[in-house]
């Protein structure tokens, strides 16, 4: 096609020399690194992963009262001798800029970490235990969740008090993670990624199946405002 501008200014130059060049399509199914965000040196068996979630899903159905609007917990810790969960347990203080005022609130209470200390029963002699305490002789572990997130679906733009680790299990392309002006794709490989979500943060599913993660957070000190 042949256009020929009116006036060439400034803006006409910027997209003339941008559309001169292909974007780029390759890279964004791919983990890229970058503030706030790392893949460790960690790695688990993706396959024996696939496998505990099926067989954590045949004793235990999925939680929480927000699994129409896309988003549901499987939790794989406790405190010591729980038996029931709270949609505070399972969801916990998050704060956001909720409309136009750009106004920073909390929702929901704090949930101290470190009191979930304890790997759920319910799921013992899976992968997922065999994960765990992997990630325990590293780390101070606390709630540790699988987080299943439907299609076409989107967190909110918020921070937590606490960072956390992200092992994809199931995913696919359109499913990004955003921490501040960084987004990336988190390929389920067995990988263990780092988030600091005490930044603000959202991951979305953008693609056609479902997104599942385990997060477990990080219980070092929490974030209190």
């Amino acid at each position: 096609m042949t256009f020929t501008p009116q006036i060439t200014d400034t803006d006409v130059e910027t997209i003339t020399r941008t559309i001169a060049t292909p974007a780029e399509t390759q890279s964004v199914a791919q983990f890229k690194p970058g503030p706030g965000i790392a893949r460790l040196e960690l790695k688990f068996d993706i396959d024996k992963l696939r496998e505990a979630l099926e067989e954590c899903l045949r004793r235990e159905a999925f939680m929480g009262e927000m699994q129409d609007q896309g988003f549901a917990a499987l939790p794989l810790t406790q405190k010591p001798g729980q038996t029931e969960w709270t949609t505070n347990d399972l969801s916990g203080r998050y704060w956001l800029r909720a409309d136009d005022r750009y106004t920073e609130e909390p929702r929901e209470d704090l949930v101290p970490e470190i009191n979930f200390s304890e790997f759920n029963p319910k799921f013992a002699g899976t992968y997922f235990e065999q994960v765990h305490a992997e990630l325990t002789k590293r780390f101070p572990i606390g709630r540790t969740r699988i987080l299943s997130k439907g299609l076409y679906n989107c967190n909110s733009w918020h921070r937590d008090p606490e960072p956390r680790l992200h092992i994809p299990i199931i995913t696919n392309p359109g499913s990004l993670f955003v921490v501040n002006h960084h987004v990336t794709h988190l390929p389920a490989d067995g990988s263990v990624y780092f988030t600091d979500t005490r930044a603000y943060h959202t991951a979305l599913n953008g693609g056609e199946t479902q997104r599942v993660h385990i997060v477990a957070a990080l219980a070092y000190d929490q974030v209190t405002e």
